[in-house]
């Protein structure tokens, strides 16, 4: 167990009124006497603070227990070994060579990036022909005004255009909504939370000798089920609502959240308000850059009647927003060396978050599922453009969402829809065995048997990037596995061009060339048969429909007098 700073504090000034009044034998019993009462680690502390080495400390311990008697010998003034420095003048000059080397180093010396530990500097020092230990080597550092330190976070980042100016806005525009009596809430995601029997930070006070117990390693596997909260801190009534979500932190995740302080509480508290102000940093599942996020608020306008002004902290700033001390600050403190066992556990915990101001918390279980990987389409996304009016002032980081009227119809985008099914004549015409190589029979059989490639192929579409849920890219319309694996068929064998099969089905060429490239590593597991079929390769595929038709009949002829 660490001794103490405030009993190092008060063992360092008794050394500097008692030990300069002691001889030698007098000094290393007084110094061994303090390590005794220190207990485990004393000697070490002893030592370090009175400036001698360990092993002066316990040799008076073995004095102080053996019962020697004194010698009777006081050294005299100037008398015993020199110190380091004074043996070799050398030495100083060469260890500020080390820790400092931007200032006073070789820049293409090796010693330049030597780490700067003790036993390091204690072997480049013996290197360069100043022979020293390490425990030497830190009482000169000591000497020299050195000491251990950690980094320090107070750099700030490169900071954004009109940073400061952002500040204001969103401090004016909360103290417009606050004055007027409508909600402004400040949002954001707190830190994943393993839950299970795991070691936590901090320190409660408990029975002596009791301690909380866990186990001395933590595992946090995938199956460890884990919390997700999402907090929305109430500036005006000092009143916080966390969201634990169990699944994903998204920006559906983040707009259940609000929808859900908003029918739980936040409407109960401003019964009558048709407004709300929302403040949140620019990244995360609540991004200024996600349309998915904006899509999600303009639903939950739709649905509670708020007009929702959005306001972004700048990059870099999110500490700056009001839930990160207001809220997230607390509830650490709550959490505290407490083994969150259960989200029970973790609900309750939270919920009895409380400050002296009056800051009251209530925290709910939000047990729903929320997939990544969802791409809006083209449709979706200039829908979600509309909805948003952007401010003068930076419009991509402030923003409000109203209501839609039920009646207003947003058009569509007639590029993002996968059109009419394909007419059956057109896929009768390109299923001949003059274009796919096989009877109309065998290659309903070769759609039957490549389905379940197709559906391990529609999965690891959609959870690649620039897929959505159906498993397609949105920039290119839909094509069901019948004709998927049908144009791959005609695209291995040359037998028709793209354009003229995109014709005939009512597509575009891009379209199939894309569900041609995509669905042709499906054909290698149809076996050695398609692969004689796919050999064959048409050198000049027809062009126009009179051609393909003229490639079909002479086809039919030619099975005709084979057969008569």
């Amino acid at each position: 167990m660490a001794i103490p700073d405030e009993v190092l504090a008060v063992l360092d000034a008794k050394f500097a009124a008692v030990l300069p009044h002691l001889d030698e034998r007098q000094r290393r019993l007084y110094l061994a006497s303090e390590a005794e009462a220190l207990g485990h680690g004393g000697i070490a502390a002893v030592a370090r603070l009175a400036e001698v080495s360990e092993s002066t400390v316990a040799r008076g311990r073995e004095e102080l227990a053996g019962g020697t008697q004194a010698l009777g010998r006081v050294r005299r003034p100037g008398g015993g070994r020199k110190s380091a420095a004074e043996r070799d003048p050398g030495l100083v000059a060469a260890l500020e060579l080390l820790i400092e080397p931007r200032e006073v180093g070789d820049p293409v010396s090796p010693l330049r990036w030597t780490t700067a530990s003790l036993r390091d500097l204690s072997r480049e020092l013996t290197d360069a022909g100043h022979p020293v230990s390490a425990p030497v080597v830190g009482s000169l550092l000591r000497a020299m005004g050195f000491s251990l330190q950690g980094m320090a976070k107070t750099q700030a980042g490169s900071q954004v255009p009109d940073r400061d100016a952002q500040f204001r806005h969103i401090n004016t525009a909360a103290e417009r909504f606050l004055a007027g009596g409508l909600p402004v809430v400040s949002v954001d995601t707190k830190q994943k939370e393993p839950i299970g029997d795991f070691a936590r930070p901090g320190r409660t006070y408990r029975p002596k000798g009791q301690p909380i117990t866990a186990p001395d390693h933590d595992f946090v596997g995938p199956d460890t089920p884990v919390a997700i909260p999402y907090g929305i801190y109430d500036l005006g009534r000092d009143s916080g609502w966390v969201n634990v979500g169990t699944d994903r932190n998204t920006a559906a995740f983040a707009v259940e959240s609000l929808r859900r302080w908003w029918k739980i509480q936040g409407r109960l508290d401003y019964p009558s308000v048709d407004r709300l102000l929302v403040t949140a940093d620019s990244g995360g599942a609540n991004s200024a850059d996600s349309r998915l996020f904006k899509m999600g608020l303009a639903d939950f306008a739709d649905e509670c009647g708020l007009r929702i002004t959005v306001m972004h902290f700048p990059p870099g700033t999110s500490k700056w927003n009001k839930v990160e001390h207001r809220l997230f600050s607390r509830i650490t403190h709550s959490l505290r060396g407490q083994p969150l066992t259960s989200y029970e556990v973790l609900l309750e915990t939270i919920s009895a978050t409380r400050t002296s101001t009056g800051l009251t918390v209530h925290a709910a279980l939000d047990e729903n599922a929320y997939p990544t990987g969802r791409v809006l389409t083209r449709a979706e996304r200039k829908s979600a453009e509309r909805r948003v009016k952007r401010d003068e002032f930076h419009g991509e980081w402030n923003y409000t969402i109203a209501p839609q009227d039920p009646d207003q119809q947003l058009p569509a985008d007639p590029r993002d829809e996968s059109g009419p099914p394909v007419p059956a004549e057109a896929t009768f015409l390109l299923t001949h065995p003059a274009l796919t190589g096989m009877p109309r029979e065998q290659f309903e059989q070769l759609v039957l048997q490549l389905e379940p490639c197709q559906q391990v192929l529609t999965e690891v579409e959609r959870q690649s990037a620039g897929r959505d849920g159906r498993g397609r890219n949105p920039g290119f319309g839909t094509l069901d596995h019948r004709h998927r694996v049908l144009v791959a068929v005609l695209r291995s064998r040359n037998t028709v061009t793209l354009t003229l099969a995109a014709e005939l089905m009512g597509r575009k060429r891009n379209v199939l060339s894309y569900h041609a490239g995509r669905s042709k590593p499906m054909l290698a597991f149809a076996g050695p048969e398609l692969a004689r079929v796919l050999v064959f390769r048409r050198t000049r595929p027809p062009r126009t429909l009179e051609a393909l038709k003229r490639v079909i009949k002479h086809h039919d002829n030619e099975i005709n007098s084979g057969s008569s």
